[in-house]
């Protein structure tokens, strides 16, 4: 497998994803897996025109992405992209391997509380993070790869 970077940043494709991490990673396609994103056509054309033109980009549901993967397994250095927790833990629940997983941003609303500068969480969201975190992923909160790496197990424990 070739999954260099596991991302939730609720923006998805915007300016930090692709002028650092996308570098950084020499990232040759970015696989976005979200329901809601995936049904939206309009979002998903706009997203489409938001990434390079060396880049692929592809949109799945977590039950496609999981179709496809069994079917063609990864070989791309490739960059999964996330808004929520819940996703991560539907692959992982499904037998596929994520170690590592980077949180760049979740926008707060009425129902969030804020964490940091950047990651605001349901109680839902926190409880889906401490069981990720249980299950033996390490989830950093790091918006840019110059910023230092905080480790959401202590950010969510304050």
């Amino acid at each position: 497998m070739t999954v260099k970077f596991c991302r939730i940043d609720d923006r998805l494709i915007h300016g930090q994803v692709v002028t650092t991490w996308l570098n950084v990673y020499k990232i040759e396609q970015v696989i976005i897996v979200n329901e809601t994103v995936a049904k939206d056509k309009i979002q998903s054309k706009v997203l489409e025109m938001s990434i390079p033109s060396n880049v692929k980009l592809h949109i799945f549901s977590p039950d496609k992405f999981l179709r496809v993967t069994k079917k063609a397994p990864i070989t791309r250095s490739t960059m999964l992209l996330f808004t929520n927790p819940f996703d991560v833990e539907k692959l992982i629940q499904n037998g596929f391997e994520i170690d590592k997983l980077n949180v760049g941003g979740m926008r707060g609303n009425d129902q969030r509380k804020q964490y940091t500068k950047a990651v605001f969480l349901t109680n839902d969201e926190k409880t889906a993070f401490e069981r990720l975190i249980a299950q033996g992923v390490d989830v950093e909160i790091q918006m840019i790869p110059t910023n230092p790496a905080e480790k959401m197990s202590e950010v969510i424990a304050k």
